[in-house]
């Protein structure tokens, strides 16, 4: 008996989940990735490095940057779009889907949720049109997973505001043009736009990694650096402020995680339909199609709780706890199926020339970076019993 081969997001007929709207923006994203992205993905992955001056107003031409946000040059798609938007690029690369989250859920997001209407003015549209890049800087050297220990200070003088600290893991840092910062003040917390042009301010990049290296990763330091007053984001003083942007990157990486484990997959049943081995395509064996069968399973269950996610945050019901339940499920499951692909590829699976590889060693940050798999685990679990346990008990 013979069938006709599927995807495997076709084995449960995706496509007929979704909108006409949300398919007509996946497919045209899906496009601009086959033409402007995937052809050079391997080179800026092995060149360490990720042309993003270049890159930035294609994708805000193509109007995904902050694309889940409204007004100012904003496109006000659905969070449900935006998800599919991120799997889309993602199956590309996840140091292109950071470069998309960076500047949309974190920097944008912070100005326009935290903002005021003249930040709004002055900034937003810039960063929608990629002309203006910017980044986010929380994540300190020791103040990763509990950014209540953060050390970076802003003390008030006048109608200035003395910043001193430095930032590390900050995805455009050196290519940002303004950079939105979190400080400790004598009040709690702030937010601060920095034009990262000013004095006291410099950038140096992360260089040598193994994961997200089609990524322009560094640090900011900053060194009594002087920002006006104007420049503080006025509507929060407590770690509200960057807790509520870090969901709304995580949101983001439960679908786009998973384009880059669908990549993978269908890399995979291409090479194993062709691969010959005893006379046979490898896909001809039962063991090969056991493992096909199981992943596919996997990427399917994960995509139905994406989605699932996508209508709630759509309905303005996603809680933090649900975040926390699709980037743990999702990350670990793509990690998961990008591996296991990479043995189903042999020793071709260790070259540039196929993807599986390159998406786990990326995958290995992605599990990691906007909340590690450990601290999900205990938001939900908090979720569960009622009981926090993120800070051990003496």
């Amino acid at each position: 008996m013979t069938t006709t081969n599927t995807t495997p997001l076709g084995l449960i007929d995706a496509d007929g989940l979704l909108t006409d709207d949300e398919r007509v923006l996946r497919d045209t994203v899906a496009d601009f990735a086959a033409r402007e992205l995937t052809p050079n993905i391997a080179g800026w992955y092995s060149d360490g490095t990720l042309p993003v001056a270049g890159l930035a107003p294609k994708l805000g031409d193509l109007g995904v940057l902050g694309m889940h946000l409204e007004g100012y040059g904003c496109t006000g798609a659905t969070a449900t779009e935006y998800g599919l938007a991120c799997m889309e690029i993602e199956a590309v690369d996840s140091g292109l889907r950071s470069l998309v989250s960076v500047q949309g859920s974190l920097a944008m997001f912070a100005i326009h949720h935290w903002g005021s209407e003249e930040q709004k003015e002055h900034y937003l549209p810039g960063m929608a049109a990629g002309t203006t890049v910017g980044c986010f800087g929380l994540t300190e050297p020791d103040a990763g997973s509990d950014p209540a220990n953060m050390r970076t200070r802003a003390v008030r003088d006048g109608d200035d505001w003395i910043l001193t600290g430095t930032k590390m893991w900050i995805t455009n840092a050196p290519v940002a043009d303004v950079a939105v910062i979190w400080a400790r003040t004598d009040e709690g917390y702030a937010g601060f736009i920095v034009d990262t042009a000013t004095e006291g301010v410099s950038t140096p990049e992360i260089t040598r990694k193994l994961s997200l290296r089609a990524s322009v990763t560094g640090e900011i330091v900053l060194d009594n650096c002087r920002v006006p007053d104007a420049r503080r984001l006025p509507h929060v003083s407590s770690l509200r402020g960057p807790l509520t942007c870090l969901n709304e990157a995580r949101y983001g990486i439960i679908f786009g995680a998973l384009g880059s484990a669908r990549d993978a997959l269908a890399t995979t049943l291409d090479y194993v339909s062709t691969r010959q081995v005893f006379g046979s395509p490898l896909s001809s064996f039962q063991l090969t199609q056991a493992k096909l069968a199981d992943m596919a399973v996997e990427l399917d269950k994960s995509f139905l709780l994406a989605l699932q996610l996508g209508r709630l945050k759509d309905a303005g019901t996603l809680a933090p706890h649900q975040v926390s339940v699709g980037k743990l499920n999702s990350t670990r499951i793509a990690l998961e199926i990008t591996r296991e692909c990479r043995t189903l590829l042999g020793a071709s699976g260790v070259t540039l020339e196929y993807s599986p590889l390159r998406h786990a060693n990326n995958l290995e940050s992605v599990l990691t970076y906007e909340g590690t798999a450990e601290m999900h685990q205990l938001t939900i679990g908090q979720a569960l019993t009622g009981q926090q346990a993120f800070r051990n008990r003496s």
